[in-house]
């Protein structure tokens, strides 16, 4: 099939545009700006264009007809490309429409993870054991890896694992023969307004599932039926930084069992040799980490895990959407403990709702038990001078957020060299 992807640069599309060439499909595709992800396809001979008014799509349309628009959830309903798609009379679908086509097509065995934090590291950490085993796999991870693509099919694999977001209800398309569930904890209110919403979507996406791996607060939390789920109690204590870091290992270690893949030391190796993912704790210079983290229980995991590294932690901290600030505020309380210093920055907005007034970083600190070490800060020299003055006194310098943030402390990083 001939098939277009729009948005193509994305954490979600980038890795299943990498799947469909891997089936044997003909890709082309689009993006608002580059990226890492755009200047990769390109440079392996993928038609990529920047910008979406629409040119592109009809002009490859007439060259060879597109049998297929795949489109990112970020798309707007009036979007030019999506527009002229259905125009056009292509077929035009989300992308887990897809990949469900593409893991029924070819056979597979869906084992999903899902949940509200840890669900990158843990299907990094899935993928990483299968290959470290010599066991053939497909997945796709939202995220860059530094051990092979973050998509990929293999035609000699059983397995496609898959990083399964419960943003947009996409988790809600699969019926997977393993769901692992990382943690649960209300989360995008722009997808589902109230808390019972959230938790009835998990219960609902257990119950579609052949069989599920969880831990017992979770299924306690959601009130999740115990038939045909394996409840976790306790963390197996893997050589690896961070309790939240060995508690995903866990996960992957149990399905490890449950999949019967090896009977030997084999798991308790290769999982503490992880070598982790982009953006997931990741250091990009001395005393220097950039972490995607971006609600209140992430922040508190990542600390710690900093804190297992170093005694004096930094943390720089860019909140992620108004819409879900309005939501946690209140849970903004004692996660910042573990950093001598916390610089909080404005949040980043996207998605947001126009009736609702923007939090500033005061209103967000007000309830902080530390408030006192909280700085509110803007992007700046001033601030880039801060930062390299902590890196040289030893301090580890953590950088949080789901925004801009982790580009900004690269491009600074970039220009020091």
């Amino acid at each position: 099939m001939n098939i277009y992807f729009s948005g193509l640069g994305g954490v979600g599309i980038g890795p299943l545009v990498e799947i469909a060439r891997d089936a044997g499909h003909t890709i082309m595709g689009s993006d608002i700006s580059e990226s890492l992800v755009t200047e990769e396809l390109r440079e392996q001979g993928v038609a990529v264009t920047i910008g979406q008014d629409g040119t592109f799509l009809r002009a490859s349309h007439a060259a060879t007809p597109i049998n297929w628009f795949v489109y990112t959830s970020a798309l707007p309903d009036d979007h030019a490309e999506l527009l002229l798609a259905r125009k056009l009379g292509i077929r035009v679908s989300k992308r887990d429409e897809f990949l469900a086509y593409i893991i029924q097509e070819k056979d597979l065995k869906l084992i999903a993870i899902a949940g509200t934090h840890g669900k990158t590291t843990t299907t990094g950490m899935m993928v990483w054991l299968m290959r470290e085993l010599g066991i053939p796999v497909s997945y796709s991870v939202g995220s860059t890896l530094s051990f092979g693509p973050s998509g990929k099919y293999d035609p000699n694999s059983e397995y496609f694992v898959y990083e399964c977001d419960e943003y947009d209800r996409n988790f809600l398309n699969f019926q997977p023969f393993l769901s692992l569930i990382t943690s649960i904890d209300y989360d995008h209110p722009d997808t589902y307004p109230t808390e019972d919403e959230y938790t009835e979507a998990f219960r609902q996406f257990i119950a579609q599932s052949r069989h599920s791996i969880l831990w017992r607060s979770d299924s306690e939390y959601i009130d999740a039926s115990t038939e045909k789920t394996w409840i976790l109690d306790n963390t197996i204590q893997f050589p690896l930084a961070g309790e939240h870091n060995r508690r995903n290992a866990t996960l992957v270690a149990k399905a490890s069992e449950y999949l019967s893949l090896v009977k030997d030391d084999g798991v308790i190796n290769a999982l503490g040799n992880f070598p982790g993912t982009d953006r997931r704790f990741e250091k990009i210079g001395d005393n220097l980490y950039s972490d995607y983290g971006h609600h209140p229980k992430e922040i508190a995991a990542t600390l710690q895990l900093a804190r297992e590294l170093s005694e004096h932690v930094v943390l720089v901290y860019q909140p992620h959407q108004n819409r879900r600030q309005t939501r946690i505020q209140k849970d903004y309380i004692d996660q910042f403990e573990l950093a001598d210093q916390t610089y909080w920055l404005p949040t980043y907005l996207s998605r947001e709702d126009p009736d609702e007034p923007i939090l500033s970083p005061e209103d967000l600190i007000k309830n902080l038990t530390n408030k006192a070490s909280v700085e509110v800060v803007e992007f700046s020299d001033d601030l880039w001078a801060k930062i390299q003055r902590a890196r040289a006194d030893g301090k580890l310098v953590l950088c949080m957020g789901a925004g801009t943030i982790d580009g900004w402390v690269r491009d600074r990083v970039a220009a020091s060299l």
